[in-house]
């Protein structure tokens, strides 16, 4: 049975800013559902299942910041993360509140689409693992074509976690950039043994290609079927 695909709720007042959302978000096949106010993006999570919120600070009526403390006293919805998004500075008054109400990261618009889809990827992630519905991996083709396929996606992990770096340089935390460093140095290392269990193969391939040539009775059945 294929697992249903994570919901994301967008929340925010302005329609060009869901759209911009959505339009970042597309390659990552989520369910992206949209609210324009707070009571609405209340609506929907008391209807669905979420993995993750990005949601607007300045809104009219409900802002982000009592529409996030309203999630948060909810049994039902308290423990989704929420990430707000805002056009304004990142004072040490936003990051406070957004960090009181329980908002899980903060980000100024306008921001690197890269950094903004490798959050959304390692919050929906955790969401899964957390939940037990964290996909299954594929079947690994065998031999020297399922080595050439983990490089690859190490190298795809890579690239991805990358401009999370670039962008955490110039405001993320101590604790961030840890996180980040740490899952770069983890990927690197899944590098490393792709590229160790590559070289193994082709050395074993050698070997045996010796062992076969240092046979002379192979030897000449070989030239004589030539």
């Amino acid at each position: 049975m294929t697992p249903a695909r994570p919901r994301v709720l967008l929340v925010d007042d302005m329609d060009d800013n869901l759209c911009a959302l959505e339009a970042i978000l597309r390659p990552l096949d989520l369910v992206l559902v949209r609210a324009s106010s707070g009571p609405e993006a209340m609506k929907a999570l008391l209807r669905d299942d979420f993995a993750l919120i990005l949601m607007d600070v300045v809104m009219p009526g409900m802002d982000g910041f009592e529409t996030a403390a309203q999630i948060k006293r909810l049994d039902q919805t308290r423990d989704v993360p929420i990430i707000f998004l805002s056009a304004y500075d990142r004072t040490p008054d936003y990051v406070f509140r957004s960090r009181s109400v329980g908002a899980a990261d903060y980000l100024t618009k306008p921001f690197d689409p890269w950094v903004l889809r490798a959050k959304v990827e390692s919050f929906v992630g955790l969401s899964q693992r957390l939940d037990g519905t964290w996909p299954p991996p594929a079947a690994r083709p065998p031999g020297r074509a399922g080595v050439l396929a983990d490089l690859g996606a190490c190298l795809t992990r890579l690239e991805a976690t990358v401009p999370r770096l670039e962008g955490g340089l110039a405001g993320a935390s101590r604790a961030e950039l840890a996180v980040i460093v740490a899952e770069l140095a983890g990927q690197l290392g899944d590098l490393r043994t792709a590229a160790d269990a590559l070289t193994g193969a082709n050395q074993d391939k050698q070997a045996n290609q010796a062992s076969q040539d240092a046979c002379p009775r192979y030897t000449a059945a070989r030239n004589s079927s030539r």
